[in-house]
């Protein structure tokens, strides 16, 4: 075999591996983040839609931003009639399917802010998934009594 052979194809089987490795940030799709700004030194909660366009599930494992000290996973849950929020390790997102990050259920929690939040503004998030990958976010500072993105 010719020498430039070789690395022609070694070349083109690394291409073809590559991209049968996408990242799985690269398949995620996110809409409408925002978040909830409380009064004073008070956590702020993320919120967003994540789908998986992928066909294969995909771990979202953290989240970090310059705009705050500490961002971790969590989720509210109502048990025995009382309300707590617990940290989340990893969240799932099926392969074709979506999941809410919303008040009441799974969230970001935004903690030590580096400033003030400002109404309107938008905040840097990073996602981290579970093979290494990231996702870049501007998310929308909305008040405290916000509903949604729109609210």
């Amino acid at each position: 075999m010719p020498s430039i052979v070789r690395p022609v194809l070694f070349l083109a089987g690394l291409a073809c591996a590559t991209a049968a490795l996408a990242e799985q940030g690269d398949h995620v799709e996110v809409s409408a983040p925002w978040i909830r700004a409380l009064p004073g030194t008070l956590p702020a909660g993320g919120y967003m839609t994540l789908a998986n366009a992928g066909d294969e599930p995909v771990t979202l494992t953290g989240v970090d931003s310059p705009a705050f000290g500490h961002a971790m996973l969590h989720r509210s849950s109502v048990a025995g009639g009382q309300g707590r929020m617990e940290h989340v390790g990893e969240l799932e997102i099926p392969a074709h399917d979506a999941v809410a990050l919303a008040p009441g259920g799974y969230h970001l929690m935004l903690m030590h802010a580096t400033s003030p939040l400002r109404i309107g503004s938008t905040v840097p998030l990073t996602l981290h998934f579970a093979d290494g990958s990231t996702r870049a976010v501007e998310a929308t500072v909305r008040p405290a009594n916000a509903q949604g993105i729109d609210d």
